[in-house]
């Protein structure tokens, strides 16, 4: 990339096109060489429009406000479906909770990225697939493959959230690795507003008690329920027009979450060991642990898609380094207790979902930790990194779809 930017300097189009293939790589690259080639008026132009700081926050053109509005009214709508029309709340909810967000966050993207027709059509097919299926599935109490199904589904809908974000480059890694970004960015700003509204909410509650009227019902139901459906919607649009206001803060995060997890999660293993817990003979303690594991793998996938964005040092990549074998260890211990439990007790739908979830994970986090370790030695090699993470989501989609569709028909719904 350095190269074709010295290259090209005198040729402003070929600078602007280097740019939009790939602009992480366009800026890294650019802030290396920019010290030798600052006398140059396009380097100093260029130089001004990356480090450009915009100071206010844009809402984005009138259609797209009004696309916004109408998209949190929709997405309010469903989260009230089973009150207006008398359904049980519980079980819509259980069964249709990810509906709520996830096709309203689609629709926003194939509007933006101009999905072509072809790739709208599959989208919405499947989308109208999963709510068929998934509400026509025997409502049985002790239902594993229901609840396996119900649990699964929401990871469904965000891959094909994923699908509508990357749109036309769908096999490109950094635009794969944007999406795990967005999602970062997304929850930053979600909290954010998050805060904001439940600040808003006790303002506005505590105001009409002291005047002795009490507006909590009537508050959280019409005003609560649609504004937590509308948060998701509006905090992407927000990320999406102003990607300055988050910019900063997730790279942060990522730097403060990665040492505070390593250290908790060796403390947590050594009082395990300590306390003579394991999770071989107590279901519930595997199942927190089986927890433990998504969530910290969620933050290694959040952290080095961090780190790619911004330049790391070499200490951060190593805590990246310690805590991917940390948690192969978590995910090997996991994988030992669920093969014990399945050769003592036998097979059944959770435990074979979770014994496959678990390796796909310790196969991803292998891959994953390898290419961190080539990236000490080689640090030209970090987007290995990259697509050690990005390659392998597919994978993790297929394995959801297949235990949200296939389960039930296979272990014959029980």
């Amino acid at each position: 990339m350095k190269q074709e930017i010295l290259n090209n300097l005198d040729y402003p189009d070929k600078i602007e096109a280097l740019y939009r293939n790939n602009k992480a790589d366009f800026k890294n690259a650019f802030k290396q060489i920019y010290p030798e080639i600052q006398h140059h008026l396009t380097a100093r132009v260029w130089n001004e429009r990356l480090n450009f700081e915009q100071s206010e926050i844009s809402w984005g053109s009138q259609k797209e406000v009004l696309f916004v509005i109408i998209a949190a009214v929709i997405a309010g709508f469903i989260a009230k479906l089973p009150e207006l029309f008398s359904m049980n709340e519980d079980s819509f909810y259980y069964r249709n909770l990810g509906f709520v967000v996830f096709p309203i966050l689609s629709a926003y993207f194939a509007w933006k990225g101009k999905l072509n027709s072809v790739k709208i059509i599959w989208t919405i097919s499947i989308i109208l697939v999963s709510v068929i299926f998934i509400n026509l599935l025997p409502q049985e109490e002790n239902s594993d493959t229901l609840k396996l199904a119900c649990i699964h589904l929401p990871i469904l809908l965000w891959g094909i959230l994923g699908f509508t974000y990357v749109g036309s480059k769908f096999s490109t890694s950094r635009k794969r690795l944007d999406f795990l970004k967005y999602n970062g960015d997304l929850v930053v700003m979600s909290t954010v507003i998050l805060i904001a509204g439940a600040i808003l909410a006790g303002i506005t509650l505590g105001l009409f008690e002291l005047i002795e009227l009490h507006i909590e019902e009537f508050y959280f139901q019409y005003f609560g329920i649609w504004g937590i459906a509308a948060i998701p919607i509006i905090a992407t649009h927000l990320v999406e027009t102003n990607p300055h206001l988050v910019n900063k803060v997730s790279p942060v995060i990522a730097k403060i979450f990665t040492p505070l997890v390593l250290i908790t999660l060796v403390v947590y293993l050594v009082a395990i060991v300590y306390t003579g817990k394991d999770p071989y003979n107590d279901r519930e303690f595997l199942l927190f642990f089986n927890l433990l594991l998504i969530g910290v793998m969620a933050i290694i996938l959040f952290s080095i898609a961090e780190t790619s964005r911004n330049s790391s040092g070499k200490t951060g990549t190593i805590l990246l380094l310690m805590l991917s074998v940390m948690t192969i260890i978590v995910n090997g211990t996991a994988l030992s207790a669920i093969l014990f439990r399945i050769s003592t007790w036998g097979i059944t739908p959770n435990r074979l979902a979770v014994l496959v979830g678990n390796l796909l994970i310790l196969i991803n986090l292998l891959m994953v930790t390898y290419s961190i370790f080539k990236s000490l030695k080689h640090h030209d090699k970090k987007e290995d990194i990259e697509k050690s993470i990005t390659s392998y989501l597919p994978v993790y989609i297929a394995w959801t779809a297949i235990v949200v569709f296939l389960f039930p028909f296979i272990f014959n719904f029980r």
